[in-house]
């Protein structure tokens, strides 16, 4: 393995977020958990440089916390929504692909970027080129892609700046 710091790092990145997902320090999970993140780890780690040039800092520490509670946030609301739109067939939709404008540089900000927004009901990352994420939306409300940035990734990029400055 070239880079054994770049893993142990991604093994923990992955160990926390088991953590925080589970919310639970039971012997079965932190068991199942280390089994299965080694894993993905092992499996994983050599196909990308993605991860390697990952560090932690006291400032990932700080924001990683407040990016999850943020998003969770998001994923609540974005699921009353869609699910107000299933129930109410007579609520407006309006499907479409919009381009997100990102300042974010880093590979891996790009990722979490688009990978939250897929996460998020009613968006779907389709495509990334360069500094431009293209989105399908469930209710697309104009064709300011200034507009549409602020809407679908502003409050993810704010953190995510913050992170990789």
């Amino acid at each position: 393995m070239k880079n054994f710091k770049g893993f142990i790092i991604f093994v923990i990145v992955l160990a926390l977020t088991w953590l925080l997902l589970t919310g639970s320090l039971g012997k079965d999970e932190l068991l199942i958990g280390g089994f299965s993140l080694v894993l993905v780890a092992i499996l994983f780690f050599g196909y990308s440089d993605l991860y390697r040039a990952l560090k932690i800092t006291p400032k990932i520490i700080l924001f990683y916390p407040l990016y999850l509670l943020v998003f969770l946030k998001e994923l609540i609301v974005a699921n009353f929504d869609v699910a107000s739109r299933v129930i109410r067939p007579s609520l407006p939709i309006n499907p479409g692909i919009v381009a997100v404008k990102t300042s974010l540089k880093d590979p891996l900000s790009k990722l979490i970027l688009a990978n939250s927004i897929t996460l998020t009901p009613g968006t779907l990352t389709v495509d990334v080129k360069d500094d431009t994420l293209f989105i399908h939306w469930i209710d697309v409300k104009g064709k300011d892609v200034e507009e549409a940035t602020k809407e679908i990734s502003g409050k993810f990029e704010k953190i995510l700046k913050e992170i990789v400055k």
